[in-house]
Protein backbone atom coordinates (compact mmCIF):
# COMPACT_ATOMS: atom_id res chain seq x y z
CA UNK A 1 0.00 0.00 0.00
CA UNK A 2 1.43 3.77 -0.54
CA UNK A 3 2.25 5.20 2.07
CA UNK A 4 1.82 9.26 2.44
CA UNK A 5 5.00 10.35 1.93
CA UNK A 6 6.46 7.63 -0.80
CA UNK A 7 8.54 8.28 -4.07
CA UNK A 8 7.10 6.28 -6.71
CA UNK A 9 8.50 5.54 -10.13
CA UNK A 10 6.51 5.42 -13.82
CA UNK A 11 6.96 3.55 -16.95
CA UNK A 12 4.91 4.44 -20.37
CA UNK A 13 6.83 1.05 -21.71
CA UNK A 14 6.65 1.21 -25.70
CA UNK A 15 7.33 -1.34 -28.04
CA UNK A 16 11.03 0.66 -29.07
CA UNK A 17 11.04 2.66 -25.66
CA UNK A 18 10.26 3.05 -22.37
CA UNK A 19 9.31 6.62 -21.15
CA UNK A 20 10.44 6.97 -17.23
CA UNK A 21 9.25 9.82 -14.52
CA UNK A 22 9.55 9.76 -10.90
CA UNK A 23 7.51 11.87 -8.20
CA UNK A 24 8.60 14.00 -5.63
CA UNK A 25 8.58 12.36 -2.15
CA UNK A 26 5.53 13.28 -0.55
CA UNK A 27 4.16 11.63 -3.65
CA UNK A 28 2.12 14.56 -4.93
CA UNK A 29 4.21 15.75 -7.77
CA UNK A 30 5.60 13.61 -10.97
CA UNK A 31 8.63 15.55 -12.78
CA UNK A 32 9.20 13.40 -16.35
CA UNK A 33 12.77 11.53 -16.26
CA UNK A 34 14.80 9.47 -19.00
CA UNK A 35 13.69 7.54 -22.23
CA UNK A 36 15.07 4.34 -21.89
CA UNK A 37 15.73 3.17 -25.64
CA UNK A 38 14.45 -0.54 -25.68
CA UNK A 39 16.06 -3.82 -27.22
CA UNK A 40 15.73 -6.83 -27.74
CA UNK A 41 14.92 -9.15 -24.98
CA UNK A 42 14.43 -7.97 -21.51
CA UNK A 43 17.82 -7.68 -19.51
CA UNK A 44 19.05 -4.62 -20.44
CA UNK A 45 15.93 -2.50 -20.03
CA UNK A 46 15.47 -4.56 -16.55
CA UNK A 47 19.40 -3.51 -15.57
CA UNK A 48 18.44 0.39 -16.46
CA UNK A 49 15.09 -0.14 -14.53
CA UNK A 50 16.80 -1.55 -11.29
CA UNK A 51 19.88 1.35 -11.32
CA UNK A 52 16.79 3.83 -11.84
CA UNK A 53 15.01 1.97 -8.70
CA UNK A 54 18.65 1.92 -6.39
CA UNK A 55 19.35 5.60 -7.14
CA UNK A 56 15.44 7.01 -6.79
CA UNK A 57 14.86 4.54 -3.82
CA UNK A 58 10.84 4.39 -4.79
CA UNK A 59 8.40 2.38 -2.85
CA UNK A 60 6.13 1.84 -5.96
CA UNK A 61 6.23 0.92 -9.42
CA UNK A 62 3.50 2.41 -11.72
CA UNK A 63 2.94 1.05 -15.43
CA UNK A 64 0.91 2.61 -17.84
CA UNK A 65 -1.68 -0.23 -19.50
CA UNK A 66 -2.58 0.61 -22.61
CA UNK A 67 -6.51 0.56 -22.84
CA UNK A 68 -8.35 0.47 -26.12
CA UNK A 69 -10.61 3.72 -26.26
CA UNK A 70 -13.58 1.56 -25.35
CA UNK A 71 -11.30 -0.01 -22.20
CA UNK A 72 -10.83 -3.48 -23.64
CA UNK A 73 -7.62 -4.92 -23.64
CA UNK A 74 -5.61 -5.31 -26.82
CA UNK A 75 -2.21 -6.89 -27.83
CA UNK A 76 -0.33 -3.74 -26.13
CA UNK A 77 -1.53 -4.86 -23.23
CA UNK A 78 -0.75 -8.24 -23.51
CA UNK A 79 2.66 -7.03 -24.02
CA UNK A 80 2.71 -4.81 -21.22
CA UNK A 81 1.84 -7.46 -18.82
CA UNK A 82 4.38 -9.45 -19.76
CA UNK A 83 6.79 -6.97 -19.34
CA UNK A 84 5.56 -6.37 -15.65
CA UNK A 85 5.82 -9.84 -15.28
CA UNK A 86 9.55 -9.84 -16.29
CA UNK A 87 9.88 -6.91 -13.94
CA UNK A 88 8.91 -8.94 -11.05
CA UNK A 89 11.22 -11.28 -11.45
CA UNK A 90 13.82 -8.08 -10.72
CA UNK A 91 12.23 -6.32 -8.05
CA UNK A 92 9.87 -7.19 -5.06
CA UNK A 93 8.36 -3.39 -4.89
CA UNK A 94 4.43 -3.44 -5.71
CA UNK A 95 3.39 -2.38 -9.42
CA UNK A 96 0.29 -1.11 -9.93
CA UNK A 97 -1.68 -0.41 -13.32
CA UNK A 98 -2.53 3.10 -14.56
CA UNK A 99 -5.13 3.43 -17.65
CA UNK A 100 -3.04 5.46 -20.02
CA UNK A 101 -5.03 6.05 -22.31
CA UNK A 102 -4.78 9.51 -24.30
CA UNK A 103 -1.99 10.36 -22.52
CA UNK A 104 0.80 10.23 -25.51
CA UNK A 105 -1.78 12.46 -27.09
CA UNK A 106 -2.04 14.72 -24.18
CA UNK A 107 1.54 14.98 -24.05
CA UNK A 108 2.18 15.88 -27.28
CA UNK A 109 -0.55 18.70 -26.61
CA UNK A 110 1.49 19.94 -23.64
CA UNK A 111 4.63 20.12 -25.44
CA UNK A 112 3.16 22.21 -28.54
CA UNK A 113 2.05 24.82 -25.91
CA UNK A 114 5.22 24.48 -24.64
CA UNK A 115 7.17 25.30 -28.13
CA UNK A 116 8.75 22.43 -28.69
CA UNK A 117 9.47 21.70 -32.31
CA UNK A 118 8.79 18.38 -33.75
CA UNK A 119 12.49 16.90 -33.32
CA UNK A 120 12.74 17.93 -29.59
CA UNK A 121 9.16 16.34 -29.01
CA UNK A 122 10.51 13.22 -30.25
CA UNK A 123 13.12 12.35 -27.79
CA UNK A 124 10.89 13.25 -24.93
CA UNK A 125 7.39 12.87 -25.61
CA UNK A 126 7.50 8.84 -23.46
CA UNK A 127 8.80 10.44 -20.50
CA UNK A 128 6.15 13.21 -20.77
CA UNK A 129 3.28 10.48 -21.00
CA UNK A 130 4.91 8.17 -18.10
CA UNK A 131 4.67 11.85 -16.42
CA UNK A 132 1.47 12.26 -16.91
CA UNK A 133 0.28 8.57 -16.23
CA UNK A 134 2.47 8.98 -12.66
CA UNK A 135 -0.05 12.57 -12.11
CA UNK A 136 -3.11 10.74 -12.95
CA UNK A 137 -1.59 7.92 -10.19
CA UNK A 138 -1.07 10.28 -7.97
CA UNK A 139 -4.28 12.29 -8.03
CA UNK A 140 -6.46 8.71 -7.72
CA UNK A 141 -4.43 7.83 -4.69
CA UNK A 142 -5.10 11.30 -3.21
CA UNK A 143 -8.90 10.68 -4.17
CA UNK A 144 -9.00 7.21 -2.79
CA UNK A 145 -6.88 5.71 -0.13
CA UNK A 146 -7.39 1.90 -1.01
CA UNK A 147 -5.81 1.13 -4.13
CA UNK A 148 -8.34 -1.16 -6.20
CA UNK A 149 -6.34 -2.79 -9.50
CA UNK A 150 -2.48 -3.03 -7.29
CA UNK A 151 -1.06 -6.29 -9.75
Amino acid sequence: MLTDMARAIALDVGDKTIGVAWSDEEARLAFPGETIIREEGYRRDMRRIVNLIDKLNPEVIVVGLPLMLDGTSGRQVEKVRDFISQLRRYTCLPIYEQDERLTTGEAHRTLEIAGKRNSERKTVIDSVAACLILQSFLERKIETPKMDNET
